[in-house]
């Protein structure tokens, strides 16, 4: 769903970076509070494994693809402040290096399918969570809910956004209409993406997902006839160390960008679809960074596509890694500074 340049006018996508800029801003104070020295390493993976996992293009129908969003597992995973902030690092990270999603469209990138989709899941995720029983399998359940529901509430934060600022004279009532249409069944690979994920991490460390926090009801002790709670339970060992579960999400996401990557669909995704198909993208404009060397995901220079592409995908889950890691490690320190000062 990345929006190109051209297809927002300049007004409306000013006032959607004001918006994302609000919300970046907005996350990094949010995150203080989310993070701390166990989970601030996975938040900078997080970003890595969405931007491997949004290369990975399915089919939902005929010559239409769709991909992970990834709002919902980020803010299912790590909270929606650093939700936001994951998305955000993910979304620029394409427009710069590979030239996904315009650069003046970053803001409403950002704004729909960083912020609309991370506010929409974890809202309905959180409310699921109170009034389902406090299991693991609950978790799972909000998280494919969530997650479906994200993902057409994002199509409809777009159609908003162009019936504001579009650049092309098409009947609102078509778009939406289209865009939910397509939405709805990208949101069902989403869902299926988000519940595996969560579910996965859910099972060996429980502890570290910021919606299973609180899953399990403490300990009473009886004490001199009074019910008191018992100390928590260190997390399992079963499930091995942060360090374990780094190591393993990076050798994952390192698998799907630059090798399972090559078997994605090669058709346009929702958006791409319904633009060509009611000209949406009449006025679309060549990308700033088209002549980047990893335009396209793929490396300038190299002939063989399978090496291109899975070596443009490894490169971008690094740089993704990097990028993250580096904004969570400083939102990490100054929540320590601010603490000791």
């Amino acid at each position: 769903m990345h929006v190109p340049d051209g297809f927002i006018n300049a007004p409306v996508s000013a006032a959607a970076g004001v918006v994302a800029a609000g919300a970046v801003a907005a996350g990094l104070r949010g995150a203080r509070r989310e993070l701390d020295e166990r989970t601030a390493p996975l938040a900078g993976l997080v970003a890595a494994f969405i931007f491997a996992v949004q290369m990975l293009n399915f089919p939902v129908a005929a010559g239409t693809s769709g991909h992970l969003l990834g709002g919902a597992l980020a803010a299912i995973l790590v909270g929606p402040w650093t939700g936001v902030l994951c998305m955000a690092v993910v979304l620029l990270m394409q427009g710069i290096l590979f030239a996904d999603g315009g650069l003046t469209a970053l803001g409403v990138n950002i704004t729909v399918m960083g912020v609309v989709t991370v506010v929409v899941a974890y809202a309905l995720f959180r409310g699921l969570v109170l009034v389902l029983p406090r299991t693991r399998r609950s978790v799972t359940v909000a998280s494919f809910v969530a997650a479906l529901v994200s993902v057409p509430a994002a199509a409809a934060a777009f159609t908003l956004v162009y019936a504001i600022g579009g650049t092309t004279d098409v009947p609102l009532s078509k778009v939406l209409t289209a865009m939910l249409g397509v939405h709805v069944l990208i949101g069902i690979g989403e869902a299926v993406i988000t519940m595996l994920t969560v579910g996965a991490v859910v099972a060996v460390r429980p502890d570290l997902v910021h919606g299973a926090r609180g899953l399990t009801a403490p300990l009473k002790l009886r004490v001199d006839g009074e019910l008191v709670d018992a100390a928590p339970a260190a997390a399992p060992a079963a499930g091995g160390s942060p360090k374990k579960l780094w190591i393993g999400g990076v050798v994952t996401a390192l698998v799907l960008a630059g090798f399972v990557s090559f078997y994605a669909s090669a058709s346009p995704d929702g958006l791409e679809k319904v633009a060509a198909d009611q000209g949406i993208d009449k006025n679309v404009e060549e990308h700033a960074a088209a002549d980047s060397p990893l335009a396209d995901y793929g490396v300038k220079g190299i002939e063989a596509p399978r090496l291109s592409g899975g070596l443009a995908g490894a490169i971008g889950v690094g740089a993704t890694l990097a990028v993250g890691s580096g904004a969570f490690w400083v939102v990490r320190r100054r929540k320590t500074a601010a603490l000791e000062a």
